[in-house]
């Protein structure tokens, strides 16, 4: 644990300190936000959606952009100033009263977010190596989830007062905050001299994925096997949209009590802050990432069968099942992540690193966008089948990571001039 909170690597240690504020941040905004934008500013429940999904598809451009701009400009800047537009977007909603200045706003928020991600993604693909890397990517989810957690703690204030005052002012912390996140990245370039010279390098010092420098750069998007990678990996990651849209509107269905959605989300977040970090060792391995997204996406599935199981019982059976549902989502999602990160990280060519996160991450953002659509289409609308129906797309997604990743690491030793990871 104080690796995960304090770890030794300066560039580490500024990340985590960066995504405590930041996630502390999100968990106010995403537990005041909905209120206040309704409540407060006077926006119809439609008008916020429409606006959030317009925003949507600016976090998809953004993310897919900042990937080039990381590799023009270098990762930690195109991150400095992500962050910063997007915290000062954040405090933009206190002024607006109207629905066109409000997606405005969100399109720059979710933009800005957009970017900042991939940029993160970028600067952990240049600075790590090897099994490190995916190591520092389980610990800062570690720490997003638990502040997270703590910020949706300190927003029950703003909550319990229900006052307009209350909810500006929380939404203005979350914009002082992410300042506070653009702090420990503004002043990593004085506490590693090299970090820039490290970004920009062509070929980044000790790069293990066995990429050939001779070899011609194409487009990231003419990379078949890695945008099949992105493409499955999205697929399964639509299991967050199941979590945070499907299950509470499945158990108001059930005769499990309402309450019993904040149960599911705290051993969701318990289970993701203990286990995460374990689940990624051996990833940097592209075959063992491909089978890590396969077991994740089985335990989906049982979870699925199990969301669904929980519609037919009485309410000690349904919430006993719901919790044995959340508990097999939680095991599949570290172990889904942990392997997509693997295969983000090894398929790509070391010297796009920027470029090649910018698509992995758009495929992210592109799930995120397509769950909420998907959860409500299937399991919402049909029930047992539309369970059943999305655990067979989660088994036919990560079954294709699998053989892709099997597929790619077979190519890299019988190639010439390519080696396997070292994991």
């Amino acid at each position: 644990m104080i690796d995960t909170l304090l770890p030794r690597d300066p560039v580490a240690r500024a990340l985590t300190f960066s995504t405590m504020a930041l996630a502390a941040s999100n968990g106010i905004f995403y537990a005041v936000s909905a209120l206040y934008f309704t409540r407060v500013v006077g926006l119809s429940a439609g008008t916020v959606g429409l606006g959030l999904g317009i925003a949507g598809g600016a976090g998809v451009v953004g993310a897919f952009l900042a990937g080039r701009w990381s590799d023009r400009w270098g990762a930690h800047r195109v991150q400095v100033w992500g962050v910063a537009v997007q915290a000062l977007a954040l405090a933009a909603y206190t002024f607006t009263d109207q629905a066109p200045a409000f997606t405005l706003v969100a399109v720059v928020a979710v933009g800005a977010r957009g970017v900042h991600s991939t940029a993160r993604q970028a600067l952990l693909a240049r600075w790590f190596t090897g099994p490190e890397r995916v190591a520092v990517r389980a610990r800062l989810r570690v720490v997003m989830n638990v502040f997270i957690g703590l910020g949706t703690l300190a927003a029950a204030l703003a909550l319990v007062l229900g006052t307009a005052a209350a909810y500006r002012t929380a939404m203005v912390v979350t914009a002082v905050l992410l300042l506070g996140a653009v702090v420990p990245l503004v002043r990593l370039p004085r506490r590693v001299p090299d970090l820039a010279a490290r970004l920009l390098a062509d070929a980044p010092r000790g790069a293990t994925t066995g990429e050939r420098t001779d070899e011609p750069r194409r487009p990231v998007w003419r990379d078949g096997t890695y945008v099949a990678s992105v493409v499955l990996n999205a697929v399964v990651a639509m299991q967050f949209g199941v979590m945070t849209v499907g299950v509470p509107l499945w158990v108001a269905t059930t005769d499990a009590p309402t309450a019993v959605v904040s149960g599911l989300l705290v051993v969701n977040t318990v289970m993701v802050a203990l286990l995460q970090v374990r689940a990624s060792r051996g990833t940097d391995d592209v075959a063992r990432a491909g089978r890590a997204v396969r077991r994740g996406a089985l335990l989906l599935a049982v979870a699925c069968v199990l969301y669904a199981a929980a519609g037919h019982g009485s309410l000690v059976a349904a919430t006993v099942l719901l919790v044995l549902a959340a508990a097999a989502h939680s095991l599949g999602e570290v172990l889904s992540e942990a392997g997509g990160w693997g295969m983000a990280f090894e398929l790509a060519d070391t010297r796009r690193a920027g470029s090649y996160q910018g698509l992995s991450q758009t495929g992210y953002a592109l799930a995120a966008m397509a769950a909420p659509i998907v959860v409500t289409a299937l399991p919402i609308r049909f029930g047992t089948p539309g369970w059943l129906a999305l655990g067979a797309i989660f088994v036919a997604a990560g079954a294709g990571a699998a053989a892709l990743a099997r597929w790619a690491a077979g190519r890299r030793v019988s190639e010439p001039g390519r080696v396997t990871s070292t994991a």
